[in-house]
């Protein structure tokens, strides 16, 4: 149920509010679906490269029929970038993608075909960052990964978990403080409930499930002040 009151504990421990973290999303998640529809590790892979500033849902909207028309790295390295770019048009930053996307496939086929199972040979890729090597290596061969996306390193500051000072800072602390068996499944449960429970603008975190008792008392009332006026509630300690 949610809290109706903060009930914020100063003396906590980060260990023992991550345990409760865990077990919060175990109630409100307790299956967690790969968000991106795919069949292998290189439509994973593409689909992930596509994710980037563009829904999740707008994404599995398009790759059906780039996957029909390519669904391996000798396919899509067959295509021409402008024929890939018009499939993915809705998406944002089409055309970068669509290059990307065709050196990527080139650089496979030239490899043998096969997606990297390395974080190294992933990074090494055309287009393809850290968070992207992260979720591939988790999701595909299943290694322990804690990809970062604006919904966790959001939720990692409110929570405490991290100062918020980088993508890069926030991967680590989470790192530090979550049991690495649990990295793969945490992610995701951290995506659900940020998108479900946890918006970025206009959230009453005295009312989270999570933030009500994880977020400090100055955290929960700076952004109080930033609720519309109809919105917002007494904060009492």
């Amino acid at each position: 149920m949610v809290p109706r009151e903060i009930r914020y504990n100063r003396s906590m421990r980060r260990d023992d509010k991550a345990q409760r973290i865990i077990e919060t999303l175990d109630d409100l998640h307790p299956t967690v679906p790969i968000p991106l529809d795919h069949q292998d590790p290189f439509t994973l892979l593409v689909a992930v490269l596509l994710s980037a500033q563009t829904t999740d849902k707008k994404v599995n909207e398009v790759t059906p029929a780039l996957f029909e028309r390519a669904a391996d790295p000798f396919a899509m390295a067959r295509m021409e970038v402008e024929e890939i770019r018009q499939i993915i048009r809705q998406l944002g930053l089409a055309p970068q993608k669509a290059r990307n996307l065709r050196a990527l496939a080139n650089l496979l086929v030239e490899q043998g075909g096969q997606v990297p199972q390395s974080f190294e040979g992933l990074e090494a890729l055309p287009g393809v960052g850290h968070k992207t090597a992260s979720v591939v290596m988790a999701q595909a061969f299943g290694e322990p990964a804690f990809p970062v996306d604006t919904h966790i390193h959001r939720l990692a500051a409110r929570w405490g978990l991290s100062d918020g000072h980088s993508v890069a800072r926030t991967e680590a602390d989470l790192k530090r403080v979550f049991p690495k068996e649990r990295w793969n499944r945490l992610h995701l449960q951290i995506i659900y409930f940020g998108r479900e429970h946890c918006p970025a603008r206009f959230h009453d975190l005295s009312r989270c499930p999570i933030c009500s008792w994880a977020a400090t008392k100055k955290r929960i009332a700076e952004e109080a002040k930033k609720l519309p006026v109809g919105k917002r509630r007494r904060q009492r300690g």
